[in-house]
């Protein structure tokens, strides 16, 4: 009896820590969320409308809040690279992605904060062809809008 509650209990723990990869309207519902607890100028919307993002504590702060919502980063256990690597590949072919994301996402060895920790992988991530195809995703998604 015993073992068969270890058992369904570890059953239980692998199927509750199942990770999905969000929508465009959950990205979006989480970028809203991220904007209304961490507001931004005017001048910062602009500019990372245009894939700038200023190294400026309230844009990393929304970073932060961003990558947190996604569940593609812990505060304590750093990134989730797996996670990352399935919501945001795209079309590129799974290794490679793999290994963009594992350039990218340090271990925080200098202790920084974990707003400027998310910055730095962040930055990494959208100078690398997973930012390729993010900024043509979403130039794409501006033009259908309009």
């Amino acid at each position: 009896m015993k073992t068969f509650l270890v058992v369904l209990a570890f059953i239980g723990a692998v199927l509750a820590e199942e990770w999905v990869p969000k929508n465009l309207n959950e990205i979006n519902e989480i970028r809203r969320e991220c904007l209304v607890s961490n507001p931004l100028s005017v001048i910062q919307l602009a500019a990372m409308k245009k894939f700038v993002y200023p190294d400026e504590e309230q844009v990393r702060k929304y970073l932060l809040c961003d990558v947190k919502k996604l569940e593609i980063f812990d505060e304590r256990e750093g990134w989730y690279e797996d996670r990352i690597v399935k919501q945001f590949k795209m079309r590129l072919d799974e290794a490679e992605a793999t290994t963009i994301v594992e350039g990218c996402a340090d271990k925080n060895e200098q202790k920084s904060s974990a707003d400027v920790w998310v910055y730095r992988g962040h930055k990494c991530l959208m100078a690398s062809k997973i930012g390729d195809e993010i900024k043509e995703f979403m130039e794409y998604q501006i033009a259908k809008e309009a």
